[in-house]
């Protein structure tokens, strides 16, 4: 049987702009998933003990500051330090086409990119964030 797929949706660093993290998470929600959302102005300590505190399938992360290299960086690490590394990273926001094949390198699944649609975002979360119960 397949269980709810749990997200955490993030804002990190000092970006005040969620209205896209709101209307994905509103998206995934509406889809079936169980959504956590962090608020603003979350460090990516904050939001890696929120992803294992609430046992998340995934995290996205939505970065419009330009802060995204350093950002999506330390959530891995951090997930990486806490034996978290399952946890699926995807996010979205003013990313460059040049950093994305990095941030990809670095360990994130996937990167949406202004103009992204939430059936798309919700179709790709589906089909990569898969849970069962045991």
């Amino acid at each position: 049987m397949q269980a709810r797929i749990r997200v955490v949706v993030a804002k990190p660093g000092l970006d005040g702009h969620d209205r896209g993290a709101k209307v994905v998470a509103r998206a995934l929600r509406d889809a079936g998933m169980e959504v956590i959302y962090t608020g603003l102005h979350q460090t990516p300590e904050q939001i890696v003990e929120t992803a294992i505190q609430e046992d998340a399938d995934a995290v996205g992360l939505s970065v419009l500051s330009g802060a995204h290299m350093t950002l999506f960086r330390r959530v891995l690490e951090l997930l990486a330090e806490r034996d978290a590394a399952d946890i699926v990273v995807f996010g979205g926001g003013i990313i460059p086409e040049d950093d994305i094949a990095e941030l990809e390198s670095l360990g994130v699944a996937k990167v949406f990119t202004p103009g992204a649609t939430t059936a798309s975002i919700i179709e790709w979360v589906r089909a990569n964030v898969a849970t069962q119960v045991a």
